[in-house]
């Protein structure tokens, strides 16, 4: 039999290793966001984008924006909750005075009858009596007469107080308003200016400043999202990364951004999505972020033609149910939508359409 040479036989397992591993990695995982991010370098190596952030911008910016994001939905709920007080107490402070009025004119009576007939002393309406039982009735009505004009003017008085504390919380809930209106201007300054500085920096790859945005991102939505859960006084309540992950990231997401999921997916938009992530910066990690493939069958090129026109009414799904969903941030097509400013320039990101976020829609969640 003819032998083959340890040569040839080395180069055909070679040869049959590479189609074993080429078949087992032919398509079947969309690429995601995490593994887009990265170039190939010269030599053929993945080279990681700079700060290694999948999601472009840098960890500094991400902290401004969550940070300010918050602290605006924040005084929004506490300006909300000030606002119902408000108009509780003006409510209240409507039914005083009307009570007050009748108060003053009962008590108004009272002083008008005793200055027609005068008051006659106590011991001369006793002694006025000609038998015992009469004695005892006289001292009966007496009693009865000054008890009623002893309650009538303690209610005037309690009214009175009343009122005046109830005028006082008015106006502390109008100076609660004003802080937080300002709490808001200051949080909605903090994250424009963040969004100033990071676009000032040429995006990577590129040598051109991010400072053009992505163009026009208008999409439709008439959807309505139901409501996540929140505290009886109107705010968030705090929440960890409990739940698992139903996207092929697998790991956990808190309920907030799991409730989002579901009433995205409820609307209509049911391509690719991927959540959690186990590293970097940013709220993957934390579990209340998730990105949304614009294309079908997961994270790829440029979005365009029907690819954008899913990316931008999600994007305007989000955006019409922000107070339902409690939405910190979107991020779509280089630009990014924040409940303070509405949308806004988003570069830094690293050329690639995953990191500039031209091939999915990028959800942040309180």
């Amino acid at each position: 039999m003819p032998t083959v040479a340890p040569a040839r036989r080395t180069a055909a397992r070679l040869a049959a290793l590479l189609v074993a591993t080429l078949a087992l990695g032919v398509g079947t995982v969309p690429i995601s966001p995490a593994s887009a991010a990265r170039s190939t370098s010269p030599t053929g190596l993945l080279a990681a984008a700079p700060g290694d952030d999948d999601e472009g911008g840098t960890p500094a910016l991400r902290d401004q924006l969550d940070a300010a994001s918050k602290g605006w939905l924040e005084a929004k709920a506490a300006l909300g909750r000030s606002t119902t007080r408000q108009k509780q107490l003006n409510d209240r402070l409507k039914t005083i005075d009307v009570e007050l009025t009748e108060r003053d004119a009962k008590v108004g009576e009272i002083a008008e009858v005793a200055y027609r007939t005068g008051r006659m002393g106590t011991a001369a309406a006793l002694l006025g009596s000609r038998s015992p039982e009469g004695f005892m009735d006289r001292a009966a009505a007496l009693e009865t007469v000054a008890a009623h004009e002893d309650r009538t003017l303690r209610d005037l008085i309690a009214t009175r107080d009343e009122a005046i504390r109830t005028r006082g919380a008015l106006d502390g809930e109008i100076r609660e308003q004003r802080k937080q209106v300002t709490l808001m201007a200051k949080r909605k300054d903090q994250a424009e200016r963040a969004l100033e500085v990071a676009n000032r920096r040429p995006a990577a790859g590129s040598g051109n400043s991010g400072s053009s945005g992505g163009g026009s991102v208008r999409g439709t939505s008439t959807a309505n999202a139901k409501p996540a859960k929140r505290n009886s006084d109107g705010s968030w309540p705090a929440e960890s990364c409990s739940v698992n992950d139903p996207t092929p990231a697998s790991g956990c997401i808190t309920p907030r951004t799991l409730h989002a999921l579901q009433q995205a997916k409820a609307a209509g938009f049911t391509r690719y999505v991927s959540c959690h992530r186990p590293s970097g910066s940013g709220e993957h990690p934390k579990g209340r972020a998730c990105d949304f493939a614009a294309q079908k069958d997961g994270f790829g090129g440029v979005a365009s033609g029907g690819d954008k026109t899913y990316g931008n009414n999600l994007s305007a799904y989000f955006i019409r149910n922000a107070d339902r969903l409690a939405v910190l941030y979107v991020i779509w097509f280089r630009q990014i939508w924040l409940p303070s400013s509405g949308w806004k320039s988003y570069s830094g990101g690293n050329g690639d359409p995953s990191s500039d976020h031209t091939n999915h829609v990028h959800l942040s969640v309180y």
